[in-house]
């Protein structure tokens, strides 16, 4: 079996295994389950499909369903946006193997600079793909980390994420978030299976972290388009700030992530605290 079909087969099976089934609208058989989540017949029956074919699907075998199949197995295995969007990705390369291939490196054009100077007042990074650090402005700095000071190569939030002792000390939530940053990596990784850079630092993931290497084999998949993160930061104390994703038109590899805190909190006032610090180099670049 090729890897780009051992992928589905193995995404299949973690999804199924994960269905509670006494709230999946399936008639009562009796039959005593001995592992969790549905068996493979019953993923057929609420999909519309025959057990076998559905059997091939999950083994890996070269069909490629149609996009209403696709759907019906993503609404039969209780799969997210994100999920079913995974789904189809790995469905899709059945019909080719795409050749392992070096990305154009990406670049921030001058008007998205301006951009992040004119949002002063809230922390601002800027990814590309596979969660690539492209951009911050100076609040985002004094926020999280420069991640200036890392050679260009290491610029990526997945990476500082999981193999930098100031990001676990920094959110009070790490296991969270950085199992979030490894589920969205493994959507990436489905999404453009042949750039070479993603299996590369996916690779280096997997060797120097444990937590990334479980994590990663659970085949779980996840879209950051909002959310919270709680931090301990070393200059301002415990703050926690909420997140909103924006894709640039025409550049949907480039996500800017804006942060912000609620009005009159304790967290808008550290926030206003260490933008204030930032702006007299006090707290520009803090070791986290």
């Amino acid at each position: 079996m090729s890897e780009k079909n051992t992928e589905l087969a193995d995404f299949l099976r973690r999804a199924r295994g994960q269905v509670d089934a006494s709230r999946a609208g399936l008639p009562a058989d009796g039959r005593v389950r001995r592992v969790p989540g549905l068996r493979r017949e019953e993923v057929a029956f609420l999909a519309g499909v025959s057990t076998d074919y559905y059997a091939r699907l999950e083994q890996g075998r070269r069909i490629v369903p149609s996009p209403s199949v696709v759907d019906a197995v993503g609404r039969a295995l209780g799969l997210d946006e994100a999920g079913r969007a995974h789904l189809a990705d790995l469905i899709g390369l059945g019909t080719a193997t795409p050749s392992p291939r070096t990305r154009p490196v990406q670049r921030v054009r001058p008007g998205l600079y301006q951009l992040l100077d004119a949002l002063a007042d809230v922390p601002v990074l800027v990814l590309g793909r596979r969660a690539d650090v492209l951009a911050q402005n100076r609040l985002g700095k004094a926020l999280f980390t420069d991640f200036e000071r890392f050679p260009a190569p290491q610029r990526n939030y997945a990476r500082w994420m999981f193999l930098d002792d100031g990001a676990r000390s920094l959110f009070v939530d790490w296991e969270e978030q950085a199992r979030v940053a490894a589920e969205n990596l493994r959507l990436e990784a489905g999404n453009d299976p042949a750039d070479r850079a993603t299996a590369e630092l996916v690779a280096e993931l997997r060797e120097s972290s444990a937590e990334f290497d479980r994590w990663w084999d659970e085949h779980r998949v996840n879209q950051r388009t909002h959310g919270s993160k709680r931090l301990r930061h070393p200059l301002v104390g415990d703050l926690t700030v909420e997140y909103e994703t924006l894709m640039l038109p025409g550049d949907p590899h480039t996500t800017l992530y804006v942060y912000s805190t609620e009005a009159s909190s304790p967290s808008q006032r550290a926030l206003s605290l260490l933008a204030s610090w930032s702006l007299t180099g006090e707290g520009a670049s803090p070791s986290v």
